[in-house]
């Protein structure tokens, strides 16, 4: 057994498909076939199901591939602490990102990463908080950019920033009218649009909503903030949106205001999450000080 048929294992599973893991893995589909009935040769068990349309994992196989994972995770560990003494600035670093912040933090801090980290190459992945928080703990990731609280305690945190929630509303809603700081029970009894379930900022803005008094508009929810923006502007109720996704260089929409709440205004805190296992926390950390110098937020200490 060695760790390159591990390799071909795992992203077997993570494909069932034997062409599109073995392109993951940059072998032919023959070797990496080979190599998998070796290793159940090898172990004397059947580890996969091949049907003529996908590939599944036998018990045994998903047993074996959960562990495979964490020896993999660990093999990869031993090779960063190597790098890391010759110069722990290169190599590659894997940064998971939800939708509803990276698009909006991005363009603030890509240049500065760059800038600061120039031998080091920066594999972004966007994905719902649930399946960031999954892939941290399988070795996939080496960090997240996620909301506050991680309630996990195989994670570490490093805490960014603070982003405020702002009202949108329809250019024309009676509130577009007025520049003060609305207070939270302009809420009461008003129809929020939210995205769909496994989004941590539905969570968020359903919250809000609750202690405001107001409630879930029925029959829809959103996909992306983007659509959410268009909702607004048709005249179909009100949301909550992150400061960032509503200041430059994202450009206004031209059907929708943004009123900020009267104090404490509803936000969430972002926070650089690892696992408390990664041996690159000076890097992480060091990335963490870049990640926080974004404007139009309130740095966390």
């Amino acid at each position: 057994m060695n760790l390159r048929d591990l390799e071909y294992l795992v992203a077997l599973a993570d494909h069932r498909h034997f062409g599109r893991a073995a392109a993951a893995c940059y072998v032919s589909q023959p070797t990496l076939s080979t190599q998998v009935k070796k290793l159940e040769a090898e172990l004397g068990v059947m580890l996969v199901e091949r049907g003529s349309r996908s590939v599944l994992l036998t018990a045994a196989g998903q047993e074996v591939v959960t562990r495979a994972r964490h020896l993999l995770d660990d093999a990869d560990q031993i090779r960063r602490i190597a790098r890391s003494v010759a110069d722990p600035e290169s190599g590659t670093l894997r940064l998971g990102l939800f939708p509803t912040l990276a698009p909006y933090l991005l363009p603030h801090v890509v240049a500065g990463v760059r800038a600061r980290f120039p031998r080091l190459e920066l594999l972004l992945v966007e994905e719902k908080s649930p399946e960031l928080v999954e892939r941290l703990r399988a070795g996939t990731l080496d960090a997240a950019l996620l909301a506050l609280p991680l309630l996990d305690d195989s994670l570490a945190a490093e805490p960014l920033f603070r982003e405020d929630f702002l009202l949108a509303l329809p250019v024309d809603h009676e509130l577009a009218e007025r520049d003060e700081p609305l207070p939270p029970d302009v809420l009461s009894g008003a129809e929020l649009l939210l995205l769909e379930d496994g989004h941590c900022l539905r969570d968020q803005a359903l919250a809000v909503c609750t202690m405001g008094g107001g409630h879930e508009r029925d029959g829809f929810r959103a996909t992306s903030l983007e659509t959410l923006r268009h909702m607004v502007a048709t005249g179909a109720g009100l949301t909550l949106l992150p400061e960032l996704s509503v200041s430059p260089p994202v450009p206004k929409h031209p059907g929708v205001v943004v009123r900020r709440l009267a104090g404490p205004a509803p936000h969430r805190d972002i926070a650089l999450a690892r696992r408390a296992s990664h041996v690159d926390v000076q890097l992480l950390h060091d990335l963490a000080e870049v990640l926080r110098a974004v404007p139009g937020v309130r740095r966390l200490p």
